[in-house]
This record gives structure tokens, C-alpha cells and sequence, in this order.
């Protein structure tokens, strides 16, 4: 028996938020620089400003990757392509359902903890899945390719919605 394995990498693209976060922080950085020249004492301030902005834009550039093996998804988020940390993990057995975003299906689950790991562009094909976490029901919204949906399928073909 092979294993089925399928990764997939998603990039997040910046929102109103992260923009107004990058825009406050250059603002902090350029009132540093003139509070310098008003008082040259205060040097550390910019150069704390330009160390906070290097730092908060490395945590803005975000990406996902979905890792589907045997029945098990795990979400990573990856900051700045260089720091991994495991945000969602779950087996095909903790799993109620997997349909698309807009399915009629996923009305009763609208009461349910959302875990968002899209893209955020609107244009890709957002899928739901909702899972029985220690008891707590949680809706991930992800974005997954079609060998992860079929994965699923093989595994659950009841529990999954495909269109």
C-alpha cells in the first residue's frame, strides 16, 4: 500500500490591515528620525524604530502550507520564508465535514470558532472544513488543490462535498 502524500503552498496576500500596520510603522520611524534632530540624545529612538520595522515586516510576509499525508492535515504558517510554526493539525477522523465556502451544508456549523489559512485574494476556490476539536467544533478556511479534496474524499466520501 503507498502512502498519499500532497503539499501546498499559499501565499497570503496583505489586507487593509497589514498595509495600515506598515504605514504606522514607517510614520513611527520618520517621527523618531525628527525627534533626533530635535534632541540628539535620543538617538536609540530610530534606530529602535528601523530594528521594530524590520522585525513587524518579516511577521507581515506570510505564507501557508497545506501537508496532506494518510488522513492527516497539518497548516503551517511560514514568516518571511524562513520561520515555520504549526498553526492547525487534524486527523480525517476528527472531521465533520469539507465543502465549499458557500455550500448551503455549512449553515449549521456558522456558531463555530474560524480558523482563516486563504490567501485572502478572493479568487481561489475557498474550501470549509469543520472539525471536532476536543470537543469544540472549529471551521478552517483554507485553500486546498484538488489531491488534498480527493484525499479526503478517499478517506471520508460521505463527510466531503465536492464541486
Amino acid at each position: 500500500m503507498s502512502d498519499f502524500y500532497t503539499e501546498q503552498l499559499v501565499k497570503k496576500q496583505s489586507g487593509a490591515k497589514e498595509m495600515a500596520i506598515r504605514a504606522g510603522l514607517i510614520v513611527l520611524t520618520v517621527i523618531a528620525v525628527f525627534i533626533v534632530l530635535m534632541f540628539p540624545l535620543g538617538i536609540i529612538l530610530p534606530i529602535l524604530a528601523v530594528v521594530l520595522d524590520v522585525f513587524m515586516f518579516r511577521r507581515l510576509n506570510v505564507e501557508y502550507e497545506y501537508l496532506f499525508v494518510n488522513g492527516d492535515l497539518d497548516v503551517d504558517k511560514i514568516m518571511s520564508r524562513a520561520k515555520r510554526k504549526r498553526m492547525f493539525s487534524m486527523n480525517v477522523s476528527e472531521m465533520e465535514l469539507l465543502a465549499p465556502s458557500d455550500a448551503p451544508e455549512l449553515r449549521q456549523y456558522q456558531n463555530a470558532k474560524t480558523l482563516d489559512f486563504s490567501s485572502g485574494t478572493g479568487q481561489a476556490k475557498l474550501y470549509t472544513l469543520v472539525v471536532a476539536d476536543h470537543g469544540e467544533l472549529k471551521k478552517v478556511v483554507f485553500e486546498p488543490n484538488e489531491t488534498i479534496i480527493e484525499g479526503f474524499f478517499v478517506l471520508a466520501p460521505r463527510k466531503v462535498i465536492r464541486k
